[in-house]
């Protein structure tokens, strides 16, 4: 089925063009045309020119890199979990249902990407992909986005860091091959339920687990040293010590190296949503999750702790190296409080540097969600 049949309203298509919505649909900025197909029944691609590509990490954030690249908004993977859900309400959709169906595309990511990298004030700090949604969701087997952006990193001198549930990351393990030659890359994939009826549950637009290990091997067997994600790993559905052994047994047979693991969050967007969905389909445990994430986005310290006391020792038994999630509330407390510091440290120097005559400070905005 040709895509450019499957425009939702042609007499708009010029208006379109122009950088105006047409009729009924969001003002999404640059939008040059939203396109539906049967080959992807209930979504609708948005299809934007993008303005910018890197987007920079707040300071305050305890993420391990600087830098992201998000070429789609949005994810037809629709887990059920997605911390990202909140993020689509920049964009006049809601975290639910729209977050699955609407899927914003920046289909000249890689073209403005490459300019900003070319750039002599380019640091190339390690760039990551995959951090809010899928960058190997369904949809990049049409778009065909990430080779691009894989070439403009590596071309530049660039580290670059990916993080999918997506098989389709097979596809471009050559290509990957060949940027290593150039820049550190980091392969991760994401694989958090190994019960198969539970999986197409609660992720119901993914690759099975099977075939997630399977990309596993396949990056492993290219020369990359894979991470797996453990992530979420789901109170009373996914933690119980038989179904964590089994799950690293697997994971360790198809070669992954190391296991970054941590319990489910919930933040506002996800929240709601995720909630619903234990209502709907496991009611016994309604209780206990509102008890955990009532009033909190994170799972108690304490089950926190007895989770890594746990899983530490199945990590060494099946020799994989571990390392705890690090979006955890310690961690971003102590990042914000490092980030302040630093902030009152430059405005120090900055005010010195002021009262000897030396001209007015620089001024250092804060980092903004890049939305396009």
């Amino acid at each position: 089925m040709r895509w450019a049949e499957q425009v939702i309203d042609k007499r708009d298509e010029g208006a379109a063009a122009n950088g105006a919505a047409a009729p009924g649909l969001f003002a999404l900025r640059g939008l040059v045309r939203s396109v539906q197909t049967p080959e992807f029944s209930g979504v609708t691609f948005h299809e934007v020119l993008a303005k910018s590509a890197l987007n920079r990490v707040p300071a305050s954030s305890s993420m391990p890199f600087g830098w992201t690249v998000n070429p789609y908004r949005g994810c037809s993977h629709a887990c059920v979990y997605c911390f990202a859900r909140n993020t689509h309400r920049y964009l006049d959709f809601d975290a639910g249902s729209d977050f699955d169906q609407q899927v914003v595309v920046k289909v000249n990511v890689a073209d403005v990407l490459r300019a900003e990298v070319s750039k002599r004030s380019w640091c190339r700090a390690s760039v990551a992909l995959g951090t809010n949604t899928d960058p190997y969701q369904r949809a990049e087997g049409r778009y065909a986005l990430m080779p691009g952006i894989i070439s403009a990193l590596a071309d530049s001198g660039t580290p670059m860091s990916i993080l999918t549930k997506g098989t389709l990351l097979r596809r471009d393990l050559p290509l990957l091959g060949e940027a290593a030659t150039q820049v550190p890359i980091e392969i991760a994939m994401s694989i958090a339920v190994f019960d198969d009826e539970l999986q197409r549950a609660v992720e119901p637009g993914t690759p099975s687990t099977a075939a997630r290990l399977a990309t596993v091997r396949a990056a492993t067997d290219a020369g990359f040293r894979v991470t797996v994600f453990l992530m979420p790993i789901l109170p009373w559905l996914t933690d119980r010590d038989d179904q964590l052994d089994s799950a690293l047994a697997r994971i360790a047979e198809a070669g992954a190296a190391r296991v970054v693991f941590g319990a489910l969050h919930l933040r506002p967007g996800a929240k709601e949503w995720f909630l619903e969905w234990i209502a709907r389909e496991h009611p016994e445990l309604q209780t206990g999750y509102r008890r955990f994430y009532g009033s909190s986005s994170y799972a108690p310290a304490g089950y926190r702790r007895e989770l890594a006391r746990r899983v530490r020792p199945l990590l060494r038994r099946h020799g994989l190296d571990a390392h705890e999630d690090e979006d955890q509330p310690e961690q971003r407390r102590f990042a914000s409080a490092q980030a302040a510091s630093a902030r009152a440290a430059a405005g120090g120097v900055r005010r010195g540097a002021e009262l000897i005559g030396s001209g007015p400070a620089a001024l250092h905005p804060a980092p903004q969600p890049t939305l396009f």
